[in-house]
């Protein structure tokens, strides 16, 4: 007994400690990424999209081949009965997946033109938008410690936003008033994308007694198919010209891996750990991606205002965590 409560110990800490390096690893990685003057052409964020899904697919399959103890006939019998032979049910996955791989571009965007810090703080609004879609879409009652909290987020995430009047000539270089709002804007629809395709997919798991990772590759089919239409709408000639996989390099490729496997690790936590410890990964995240983003990066330049905000959502962060959440965020993706 005392070995089994040993194990399920460490291996809540050390899910949490895996969501927390990977948290920080993909913004710092995917920031340093589209900052990073390279000589010939930069990577394609469709194009990291597209092979981000074919990944998760992968790697979801490889779970899916575990669980079917490790009978190939097992794995392709179950996905043929849940995929092919359920169409209706297959259908259903068509909505979330448009909207995740909206979400998905839209975080290279604002990941762009936003430097690592202010993208992490401002992000944390989708613990917004999931509870406001929870109590309109599912119903689910928000207790009084939550109200609250999404009042301090919505108040962090505005101080984190407030323009400063201390900024340097080095920082307007960098990020002009223009590529500020563009990237407020994408992270602002990136959050209430999250919000619905995150609610939306928990109905649908919800509603069936399916396996997590079947919906997955369900889910990751149709992101495909729709990156890739996506890819070949808005940079088709770019691709035509000089391949997919134009400008991949071993950063490029570390961004796409970490994105593929987000979900899975948030799988994990979900299973091992509470919200209460969630949120203190998610807290730490933040502290971490301002520390290296001003250290390391050199693209952000805090501020008492700044300081001020990003405590607040840490609070809010917690205080949400002390009850039940109404949504699980970012089922499938970071």
């Amino acid at each position: 007994m005392v070995l089994v409560l040993l194990h399920s110990y460490r291996l809540k800490y050390a899910s949490l400690g895996v969501l927390v390096l990977q948290t920080t690893t993909l913004v710092l990685t995917m920031r340093y990424s589209r900052t990073l003057t390279v000589d010939g052409p930069r990577y394609l964020a469709s194009s990291a999209v597209v092979a981000a899904e074919v990944l998760k697919i992968f790697a979801c399959t490889l779970l899916v081949f575990l669980e079917s103890s490790f009978s190939v006939q097992s794995m392709f019998s179950l996905l043929r009965g849940e995929i092919v032979n359920k169409p209706v049910e297959t259908m259903k996955l068509a909505i979330p997946a448009g909207i995740y791989t909206l979400q998905n571009n839209l975080l290279y965007v604002a990941l762009s033109n936003l430097d690592a810090a202010t993208y992490q703080v401002t992000y944390q609004l989708k613990i917004l938008t999931t509870a406001l879609f929870s109590v309109s879409m599912l119903g689910k009652r928000l207790g009084f410690n939550q109200w609250i909290s999404l009042v301090f987020l919505m108040a962090g995430v505005t101080l984190v936003q407030w323009p400063s009047v201390n900024e340097d000539e080095s920082k307007q270089k960098i990020q002009t008033t223009g590529s500020q709002f563009v990237g407020l804007m994408a992270v602002l629809m990136a959050c209430v994308s999250s919000g619905f395709a995150g609610v939306y997919f928990e109905k649908i798991l919800k509603e069936t007694k399916q396996s997590v990772w079947v919906r997955n590759i369900q889910l990751g089919l149709f992101s495909f198919l729709f990156g890739l239409v996506g890819m070949m709408v808005y940079d088709g000639n770019l691709v035509r010209l000089s391949g997919m996989f134009q400008g991949y390099n071993a950063i490029t490729c570390t961004v796409v891996a970490l994105q593929a496997l987000g979900g899975l690790v948030v799988a994990v936590v979900i299973k091992y750990a509470d919200n209460i410890l969630k949120g203190f990964a998610t807290s730490l995240s933040i502290i971490m991606s301002a520390f290296i983003s001003y250290f390391l990066l050199e693209d952000f330049n805090p501020t008492s205002v700044f300081f001020l905000g990003s405590l607040m959502v840490i609070t809010a962060t917690f205080l949400y965590s002390y009850e039940r959440k109404p949504a699980s965020i970012g089922t499938t993706n970071v």
